[in-house]
């Protein structure tokens, strides 16, 4: 039995629906009951838990051949992410208690980034599931093409593509959410031991260039990248209600300055099979359904 959190979103999706597939059995751990019917379905077990409650957790993790865990993003977080390190602690407990035979464990690109930023959240529960003594993957994504769904209303309505990563001609690692999903299910299924880092990004790097190329013939009209200066963005961030900004802006920095990138430029990283133009043909097919 594998224990998927984050079941209900892109990722945990993709791997839970990969490995029924494959007929592995699956447990889904859910916040919300409402959100079983789709996975019970599929056959599948239900656990209800709170990614901060140990005792529920560790009673989802329990008698798991493997678990995946998918912990929380926080796009606005309190300094020093607390609400990331009360996830952390909650998890690191529940799996020594549960005990599961194997945890990978979602990450990112950047993981072992030298300065603080957004992507920090991860660096810190790699530094403390690092103690368990469970065999553990830590899968290391780069950036997720689907980001560019905050930018189908501007690509659409204005032929703009207005970017923060820079300059718009280079290419970063980016990778598709159901490459994620495929490749965690492939790790979690495999045996090993000790601790491991699998860094993932799609069959090429992409640009801002590349994404507005993408976004034109996926709408059938000129799209052209906009880049938006870098002493705007405390101001635009604030205006979108963000309380603390800079970690984000840091994490934006380290993409463009190069100090986020894999351990070596992405030559030894799996590589994804999903076309980034199939990802933007997918979300502007999906924003012209939700408009109808």
């Amino acid at each position: 039995m594998y224990a998927i959190t984050g079941i209900t979103g892109k990722v945990g999706g993709a791997l839970a629906r990969e490995l029924i597939a494959n007929r592995q059995p699956v447990r889904a751990i859910l916040r919300n009951e409402a959100k079983a019917a789709e996975w019970l379905e599929r056959g599948c077990d239900i656990a209800l838990a709170e990614m901060d409650d140990e005792k529920s957790l560790a009673a989802a993790f329990s008698g798991a051949d493997g678990v995946f865990i998918l912990p929380p993003s926080e796009f606005d977080p309190e300094p020093g992410f607390p609400e990331a390190r009360r996830v952390i602690e909650a998890v690191g407990a529940a799996l020594s208690k549960g005990r599961p035979g194997k945890v990978v464990c979602l990450s990112t690109i950047g993981a072992d980034a030298p300065y603080e930023n957004l992507l920090s959240q991860r660096t810190l529960m790699e530094q403390a599931l690092s103690n368990l003594d469970l065999p553990l993957t830590f899968l290391r994504p780069g950036w997720f093409v689907e980001n560019a769904l905050w930018d189908v209303p501007s690509a659409r309505d204005e032929g703009l593509l207005r970017s923060f990563l820079h300059p718009a001609d280079k290419a970063f690692p980016m990778v598709a959410t159901p490459d994620v999903g495929k490749c965690a299910a492939a790790l979690l299924t495999e045996d090993w031991s000790g601790i491991r880092i699998v860094e993932l990004e799609g069959p090429v790097r992409v640009s801002p260039n590349d994404l507005a190329r993408a976004f034109a013939k996926a709408l059938e009209r000129p799209v052209r990248v906009e880049i938006v200066p870098r002493e705007s963005w405390e101001e635009i961030f604030r205006a979108e209600g963000a309380r603390n900004p800079l970690p984000r802006i840091r994490m934006l920095d380290g993409f463009n300055e190069g100090w986020i990138e894999f351990r070596d430029q992405g030559r030894s990283a799996v590589k994804g099979t999903t076309p980034f133009e199939t990802v933007i043909r997918e979300l502007v097919r999906e924003s012209r359904f939700q408009a109808g």
